[in-house]
């Protein structure tokens, strides 16, 4: 567990980072999900990557949120598209917000014991590892308006 004035991540944000790049790297190359989940345990998560260090992340959790985005693919991007402002189509977002959205929608309609302010806010930070500030209120309000939908 990290000290709270260690510059390191939890392990579940660990993870939630961790996925989002592997759901990236996903789209990208359409790596099969067991291949992802290997290259990740032993390679990524927890190793020193180009001189940085990456916590050590729950891999369950990584695990779960990877597999269960693909299992839940079409579900998930219905909630993003049917959040996006008229006109909009999941195409138009890059391929880094994608992953992260797919993530949090993911964990919101899966992991019912993470309350949705966590989701969120977890996101929001994480969107701050790819993006600017302006995407990181994109991703809070798109978060915030699935969350009121899946959760009630």
């Amino acid at each position: 567990m990290a000290k709270h004035n260690a510059p390191t991540l939890p392990a579940r944000s660990a993870a939630r980072l961790g996925a989002v790049m592997a759901l990236y790297q996903r789209e990208m190359g359409g790596d099969p999900v067991p291949k992802l989940l290997h290259e990740f345990h032993s390679h990524r998560l927890g190793q020193e990557i180009e001189g940085a260090d990456y916590v050590a992340a729950d891999e369950a959790f990584f695990d779960d949120l990877v597999t269960g985005v693909v299992a839940r693919a079409d579900e998930i991007d219905a909630l993003i598209t049917a959040a996006l402002a008229q006109g909009w189509q999941m195409d138009r977002l890059d391929r880094p917000m994608r992953a992260l959205l797919r993530a949090a929608v993911y964990e919101l309609l899966a992991r019912a014991d993470v309350s949705a302010a966590t989701v969120i806010d977890e996101y929001v930070d994480v969107s701050h590892a790819f993006h600017a500030d302006k995407e990181a209120k994109f991703v809070n309000g798109l978060l915030d308006t699935v969350a009121r939908q899946v959760r009630g």
